[in-house]
């Protein structure tokens, strides 16, 4: 991927090594709560500090369901002591300073930045104005307007605050647990949490938490997927157009790969089949690992976004 040299977002929130306390949030990979992400499943954690009234505990349930039509034993469950996984949520860790990890904040500073550009430009063409997330760098544990996110959960979007939320040290995990090393592994999964955000800009996601109420746990899965796919397609679509200050793409031999090994490597079957060897679609809310592929190629094949309306699609 062409990114050295290129500009970096100023859209940007360091709280590496900053006091975060516990809690739970959805991810780009597994069991989604509040907000948007890649979907890492929860395991046991360990234990938080703290505590929460009977008042607020009513309080934030019903900003979950109301608002953002989010299940708010979810969400309360992790607040209370939900899980985590091979990350280590819920522990402060110092920032680090190594050189490696510098260059990792203006990778993820940079990506950023063309995810600006691209949004933007396809924004200004539909004659609207394209306000830019704030991406957020944290270690272990940090404070949202979702509730309390931790890198447990991999990255996430919280809608309330119009963040992306990333500790870095999940791209390691990206490369070792789900199979999907490259630094344009790591710029889709970005650009899939920047597509939360275009939702959430184009009213996509008030209108699918309106969907969810009153609906089953089956079906407010469903909706999930059908939202989860849609930003892995506008990530495609955010492939499609991003370009250096040059004017060059910026996708080089093998980024298109690496991606889709991405998609691949947090689909809901493949994490199901690693984590109890067996699967059961009706609790899917990211979509399978074939899906995942589908629409991130259909919107990188056509640059398009208004082919990303997976709401409608049938099959998926």
């Amino acid at each position: 991927m062409k990114w050295e040299g290129e500009r970096q977002s100023t859209n940007f929130d360091d709280r590496r090594g900053s006091s975060g306390g516990g809690g739970g949030l959805g991810s780009i990979f597994g069991r989604r709560s509040s907000g948007g992400g890649l979907g890492i499943p929860m395991g046991s954690g360990a234990g938080r500090g703290g505590g929460f009234s009977l008042w607020t505990i009513v309080i934030i349930g019903a900003i979950a369901w109301f608002v953002f039509g989010v299940n708010p034993l979810q969400l309360l469950g992790g607040m209370l002591g939900g899980g985590g996984s091979g990350l280590s949520g819920g522990v402060e860790r110092p920032a680090p300073t190594s050189q490696e990890s510098e260059r990792q904040v203006a990778f993820s500073r940079t990506v950023f930045g063309f995810t600006e550009d691209v949004w933007g430009e396809i924004f200004q063409a539909k004659g609207r104005s394209y306000d830019p997330p704030v991406l957020t760098l944290f270690s272990g544990s940090t404070q949202t307007a979702c509730g309390n996110g931790q890198a447990a959960m991999g990255p996430f979007y919280c809608p309330a605050d119009q963040h992306v939320y990333i500790d870095l040290d999940f791209f390691d995990e990206l490369a070792t647990r789900f199979n999907a090393a490259g630094d344009f592994a790591q710029a889709y999964v970005i650009a899939h949490e920047v597509g939360h955000h275009v939702q959430t800009l184009l009213g996509i996601s008030t209108q699918v938490a309106q969907e969810r109420q009153g609906r089953s746990e089956e079906e407010i899965n469903a909706l999930s997927v059908r939202q989860e796919l849609q930003a892995d397609c506008f990530a495609g679509v955010w492939a499609a157009h991003a370009k250096t200050s040059k004017g060059e793409s910026i996708i080089e031999a093998g980024d298109i790969d690496e991606a889709l090994a991405a998609a691949a490597g947090v689909g809901d079957d493949t994490i199901q089949k690693q984590s109890r060897g067996y699967v059961v679609p009706e609790t899917f809310t990211h979509g399978t690992s074939a899906q995942r592929q589908k629409w991130f190629k259909t919107g990188y094949q056509t640059g398009d976004m208004n082919r990303c309306d997976t709401f409608a699609a049938n099959p998926l």
